[in-house]
């Protein structure tokens, strides 16, 4: 029995201003598909540096419409890493196409443009790579990749909300990016999404598939002679309501300052855990920012038998709250179906998944809380 939770995996940042703007949006007429949403769109566009920014109500539905925005269909074949959260290859089974899983780098944990290259196929529509934890996929190979076998680039940035590859915010490079709100991300609108483009037509086609498919939406209604609509193509509720965008807005503001927290308690575990020679602190490439949406360590068995589990147990016992990030795919009961003989082998990923270990970050997170991690995960090596 351990004792009771101390220092959780994560705490939301909700403010007096957040709870504030929140109850506003619920004074007002429109609740969903209303004014809030569109403001939260122009203002994320205008952050990340894209054309257009569409919001809905969930990451899982950003990817989804990325699809069907993109056409993906049965047959077609859609390369993710094998380490991510199961919503990036349940995407592309939405829309009765199959996830190929690709093996990872070491160091970044991000999916390995080497291992993407021999999983494609003449049925090879797309790539999703995901930016782990916070830090840039390898951009650069991997758009020469999708370039020259004509394949979209739909980037997963549920992790990765204002960092950066050369200089440049993620969810831009690809045809779209997909990112999510979820309480524990760099911002949230509790549940949320958001993706963005800068192809004026794919936006059109997510707007209209977010709203059941429908050629006018009810605010549009509003400010016509008429009361018609048409439903165009098969589409979805997908809508974020007006009060949770105007928690995004609030949330929004303060985003940089949130990001700095983050960066430098990352700063503080890697200071103090460097010292353990069993433990890999997160690695940074050079040519991109790393917002620590998650920070994970790799712990190696020691000579003494300490291994991640033990470590974990321990953290547990003293009321620390820590997590694994994430199962590989092909390991999870359901995706297995979707496997064949060449596709069983993802050896970094299994490596890593036996060493990984998520500690306690957010942006309110106490350097007392800090140290209690780091000097328990000393007491467990030794």
């Amino acid at each position: 029995m351990h004792n009771p939770i101390e220092i959780p995996f994560y705490v939301p940042w909700i403010t007096r201003d957040d709870r504030k703007a929140t109850v506003n949006a619920l004074k007002s007429r429109w609740l969903t598909g209303g004014p809030q949403a569109k403001k939260f769109e122009e203002l994320f566009a205008d952050y990340v540096g894209a054309k257009h920014a569409v919001a809905v109500n969930s990451c899982t539905a950003a990817l989804h419409l990325s699809m069907r925005a993109l056409k993906i269909r049965s047959g077609d074949e859609i390369i993710v890493p094998d380490l991510t959260f199961a919503a990036t290859a349940n995407a592309p089974l939405f829309c009765g196409a199959k996830p190929v899983f690709a093996d990872i780098d070491e160091k970044t944990f991000n999916i390995s443009p080497n291992d993407v290259l021999e999983r494609i196929t003449p049925r090879t529509k797309a790539i999703i790579p995901v930016h782990y934890g916070g830090q840039p996929c390898n951009m650069k190979e991997i758009l020469e990749i999708a370039e020259d076998h004509k394949l979209f680039v739909v980037e997963d940035c549920a992790h990765s909300l204002g960092s950066t590859y050369d200089g440049q915010q993620m969810g831009t490079f690809g045809i779209m990016g997909c990112f999510s709100f979820y309480p524990t991300k760099i911002i949230t609108t509790l549940e949320g999404g958001m993706v963005t483009t800068d192809d004026e037509k794919i936006c059109k086609r997510l707007r209209l598939l977010r709203e059941h498919g429908m050629n006018r939406t009810a605010l549009e209604r509003e400010s016509s002679t008429t009361w018609f609509y048409d439903v165009v193509d098969l589409g979805y509720n997908y809508r974020l309501p007006e009060a949770l965008a105007a928690l995004g807005i609030a949330q929004l503001k303060r985003i940089n300052e949130g990001i700095k927290r983050r960066i430098r308690a990352a700063s503080y575990y890697t200071k103090q855990l460097s010292k353990y020679a069993e433990v890999i602190t997160p690695y940074t490439a050079g040519n991109r920012s790393h917002i620590f949406h998650l920070y994970t360590i790799r712990i190696q068995k020691n000579p003494r038998g300490a291994t991640r589990n033990h470590v974990f147990k321990r953290l547990l016992d003293s009321g620390i709250q820590s997590s694994v990030h994430y199962t590989p795919l092909h390991l999870m009961s359901f995706y297995k179906q979707f496997l064949d003989q060449k596709s069983h082998n993802f050896p970094v990923a299994e490596k890593i998944y036996d060493e990984i270990l998520s500690l306690p970050l957010y942006p309110t997170l106490l350097k007392s809380a800090m140290e209690k991690v780091t000097t328990e995960i000393r007491n467990a090596l030794n």
